[in-house]
């Protein structure tokens, strides 16, 4: 020990320690400090029985499913509208869509050049900007194009999309116009939309893996088919790559409207599995929140939509209406080190709690002006805490409703009494017990027009 003192004397060793601790504990303090990167990946139109972690037989969606394994599947998880449009502005501004003013749909016009969302309504980027957030959105925008409306003039940082809604996925036509757009400026470029916006978004994480960054990534498939939205001499079919049809079997051309279904679903999958790998290869899983949830219940009405073929098994109704078909969607959640990997969330909560979820992980406060109607569900997902909702409320044009608990109201139409569904013994909402639980329904009733008389 003397020797060693002669040849390193211990104020030498102890200061050299010291220092080693203070480098140590500040690279340690730096790790703990930085705010988890945020991958939200919204699918367009899927319906709760479309992807086969959630039931479905045929479907082929592995990557989703993967995911799941790795985090925590909802089964109780719901957007409090039920049309593309203002599903978009409650998940972004986390409030309902009677508070931030954007109720309806928008028509060709109002997505190229309408104002949509309210421009004073503060979203994502915004708030997230205060933690050191770089924001960018790869995708199905649909919230307005006006001067003052881009993604880029509302707090994203980078923007590579469509400013309207279901494109036409290698021509990228919507309604006799090409809709793609970089930044402010329109962009001509050839390829397949899910794999273009994966490609962008690939390319994002490569750059800003140092974080934190925000990745919303609104994918328009699987929207389907619209003929308004097709180029000269292309016929009005569902469209993926070659591989994914030949991955079941089909004929890489087939014109089967359930063949073309699933190979849509089947390639937004993969594009999806090539986020996820990218997030993986960049060393920053372990600082990484990724997300998958759906816009809104599938159509389910061959009537209306002869070609939509995604299906919202086991539950009534679909899109643009308030049974559980069009607003009880998928939502899977990877967080390492806060859900638990394989976990099964059944606790009822909404699109409007994704963004007060993520400014609290990012450090932030949850805002009391705007009002944000959503709640902080990290513990709910992660089974250390019951919903933060009494009630969840549902409005959209015609059709209203409510959840409290497992029961459930449904006004069809503004002339229909409301509807009760105890939706722990009828999921399918096939028995209306309104009339053996009229207390009940009028109770919750009066709940719903407490709430609606507020906006």
């Amino acid at each position: 020990m003397k020797n060693l003192e002669k040849q390193f004397p211990i104020n030498h060793y102890l200061a050299i320690s010291f220092l080693l601790s203070g480098i140590l504990f500040a690279s340690f303090s730096e790790a703990k400090e930085t705010p988890p990167n945020v991958v939200l990946m919204l699918i367009d139109n899927v319906g709760y029985g479309d992807i086969a972690c959630y039931g479905n037989p045929i479907i082929r969606t592995p990557n989703i499913d993967r995911l799941a394994s790795q985090g925590v599947r909802c089964t109780d998880f719901y957007i409090v509208t039920s049309s593309c449009t203002p599903s978009r502005g409650s998940l972004l501004t986390g409030r309902y869509p009677l508070r931030n003013g954007l109720t309806r749909q928008l028509g060709v016009e109002a997505n190229r050049t309408g104002i949509g969302l309210p421009q004073n309504e503060t979203i994502f980027p915004r708030f997230l900007k205060e933690a050191g957030y770089t924001s960018a959105c790869f995708g199905k925008w649909n919230l307005g194009f006006a001067e003052g409306s881009r993604p880029i003039q509302r707090g994203f940082d980078e923007f590579f999309g469509c400013r309207s809604g279901n494109i036409d996925y290698y021509t990228h036509v919507y309604n006799g116009e090409e809709d793609m757009w970089r930044g402010n400026e329109p962009v001509e470029l050839e390829g397949y939309s899910s794999d273009l916006f994966a490609d962008a978004t690939c390319e994002f994480i490569r750059r800003k893996k140092e974080g934190p960054f925000f990745a919303f990534v609104p994918f328009n498939a699987p929207h389907l088919p619209n003929p308004r939205n097709k180029a000269n001499g292309v016929g009005d079919h569902w469209q993926a790559p070659a591989k994914y049809f030949e991955m079941y079997g089909y004929e890489p051309d087939s014109k089967d409207d359930f063949e073309g279904y699933h190979a849509v679903m089947t390639a937004v999958d993969a594009a999806i599995g090539r986020i996820i790998k990218q997030v993986d290869e960049s060393g920053i899983t372990d600082n990484s929140i990724l997300m998958v949830m759906s816009d809104n219940g599938a159509a389910a009405n061959p009537d209306w939509v002869p070609n939509e073929k995604g299906v919202n098994t086991p539950f009534r109704g679909g899109r643009t209406n308030v049974y559980e078909g069009g607003i009880r969607t998928a939502f899977i959640v990877r967080w390492p080190g806060r859900i638990n990997a394989g976990s099964v969330c059944h606790e009822m909560i909404a699109n409007i709690d994704v963004l007060p979820t993520v400014l609290r992980a990012a450090g932030l406060e949850i805002p009391s002006t705007p009002i944000i109607d959503g709640r902080d569900i990290a513990a709910t997902l992660a089974g250390e805490a019951p919903s933060p909702h009494e009630m969840l409320f549902f409005d959209y044009q015609k059709t209203s409703g409510a959840r409290k608990g497992h029961w459930k109201i449904v006004r069809p139409d503004p002339k229909s009494p409301f509807e009760l569904y105890d939706l722990y013994k009828d999921p399918g909402e096939a028995n209306n017990v309104a009339k053996e639980n009229h207390k009940l329904q009028e109770g919750m009733v009066e709940k719903f027009n407490e709430w609606r008389q507020q906006f």
